[in-house]
């Protein structure tokens, strides 16, 4: 057998195969005994062994009527192969601890209010990454939705939390969840105390509304178009106020008001027909570099069993 082989620069799966053949027939003394704890037949171990002493080279051991024995280079190789199993089993450890042992920071931009949302997929996510990972970071700014975008495009900010107004290339957007709102008046406004079946369009129309001043899809403005908009708010606790002062109406989402709804502060107006639903997207910059804290949140937000 040639002494000028030699194995290749990278051991391919192949290779390690071939090398827990070899092991396992040492350390049961021989072919036959080796059978059982491989659970494949005598010839396909000759072959394996026959395989492995091709590739690198050398005979490994002697096998026939006198016995199973190992040859010198088969010693060398027999520990050689002990150390190499030593240190995959070593790297698997430390890579399975990494995967327990999340290190590092996650910055997130989201848009305003949407902590009373019921799902909560958002909170879910932040509680299983910190118990995933002690030691992560995390950092949250409450900005609208562009400020998010550019962030993450300047590297600022890992993910984000958006309506879906729209989508910039170089971004990757993936659906979270739906939101609904209607269009609520306050205890004190004129129109809390007249019956449904009243409020007409033509009623609607004659009330000051409050609008929001940040960006909407163009979905979603065409439900202000028919409204008195005499007031607007840069976000939803602006909105909010104005609606509680009782003198205007406006759209709030129905997780965001259902506390002065139980409190009997607020009442939704024609449900029916002023309604709207807004889609939530978390984004992230395509072709991020892999971080496992990103990974991680991602994978848990998008979670299907989250309620």
């Amino acid at each position: 057998m040639s002494r000028n082989n030699k194995i290749a620069p990278q051991l391919s799966n192949f290779d390690i195969r071939l090398l827990r053949v070899f092991r396992t027939v040492v350390e049961c003394g021989g072919f036959s005994a080796a059978e059982v704890e491989l659970n494949i037949t005598r010839s396909a171990i000759s072959i394996s062994m026959s395989d492995l002493e091709e590739r690198l080279g050398m005979r490994l051991c002697q096998r026939g009527r006198a016995g199973f024995s190992l040859t010198e280079e088969g010693k060398l190789v027999y520990q050689a192969s002990q150390q190499l199993m030593t240190s995959l089993e070593d790297f698997r450890s430390k890579v399975n601890f990494i995967h327990e042992h999340l290190t590092g920071e996650l910055n997130i931009g989201i848009t305003d209010n949407l902590v009373t949302i019921e799902h909560m997929k958002i909170s879910h996510a932040l509680k299983a990454l910190k118990e995933k990972g002690p030691d992560v970071e995390i950092q949250i700014r409450m900005i609208p939705p562009n400020e998010i975008e550019r962030s993450i495009l300047d590297g600022g900010l890992h993910v984000g939390v958006v309506p879906n107004i729209r989508t910039l290339p170089g971004l990757q957007y993936t659906e979270l969840y739906n939101e609904e709102s209607l269009l609520y008046c306050g205890k004190e406004h004129e129109l809390f105390d007249i019956p449904e079946e009243e409020i007409t369009e033509q009623l609607i129309q004659q009330h000051d509304a409050v609008a929001p001043a940040y960006a909407q899809s163009a979905q979603t403005r065409c439900h202000y178009q028919n409204l008195k908009t005499s007031a607007t708010a840069t976000d939803r606790e602006g909105v909010a106020l104005l609606i509680l002062t009782g003198s205007y109406i406006g759209y709030l989402p129905t997780h965001y008001a259902k506390r002065w709804i139980q409190d009997g502060k607020m009442r939704a107006l024609n449900p029916e027909q002023y309604n709207f639903v807004t889609q939530y997207r978390t984004v992230t910059r395509k072709c991020n570099r892999h971080n496992m804290v990103l990974d991680t949140f991602l994978r848990d937000v998008h979670k299907e069993n989250y309620v």
